[in-house]
């Protein structure tokens, strides 16, 4: 068990089992792009970490760049998008935008949204965490590493107030018994 601020939090998913996933994600991209030099783009601040551990588990040429997209506030989603930190250097490119977890979806359909109004050639979408009893959109996601329950989880770049992002392994919000 972990405390961050006001909250309790258990053990969900060890660093190892991300890692597994990590390079199945890795390997999936790598079949759709081996002849392609891809963009990694990584959705700050919550992918770094994932993206960090894909691209070095990716075989091929790539390049990274990072946006940033402000849309929580505690332990849920505000509805409202914001863009702190925009797309660069797309323009006729193959982009492979990271996200760490997509829940509502509120944040890839803004960026989506913002990719239409640009003139990349393709992109995808990964994601490590996918929570379909959350996601109401109808946008496709095309690699997701893992299905999980609508739970609140920090760990590995995810947060709860910017509290637990170095953390190796996923923690899940402790629910409370009342016996």
């Amino acid at each position: 068990m972990i405390k961050l601020h006001d909250l309790t939090f258990e053990p969900y998913i060890s660093a190892n089992e991300l890692q597994e996933i990590v390079a199945q994600l890795a390997y999936q991209i790598y079949q759709d792009y081996k002849d392609k030099c891809p963009v990694f783009v990584g959705v700050l601040n919550g992918s770094f970490l994932f993206l960090s551990d894909l691209v070095k588990q990716y075989p091929g040429d790539c390049e990274v760049q990072f946006v940033r997209f402000t849309s929580y506030e505690g332990t849920s989603s505000s509805g409202e998008v914001k863009t702190v930190l925009d797309f660069s250097n797309v323009e006729n490119r193959d982009l492979i935008i990271v996200e760490d977890i997509v829940d509502t979806g509120n944040t890839l359909s803004f960026m989506t949204e913002r990719l239409n109004q640009l003139n990349q050639k393709s992109y995808g979408i990964a994601s490590l965490f996918l929570k379909p009893d959350a996601y109401n959109k109808d946008i496709e996601i095309d690699y997701v590493g893992m299905v999980i329950p609508n739970n609140f989880i920090v760990g590995y770049g995810l947060d709860y107030n910017e509290l637990g992002r170095n953390l190796p392994e996923i923690y899940q919000l402790k629910q409370q018994h009342n016996d």
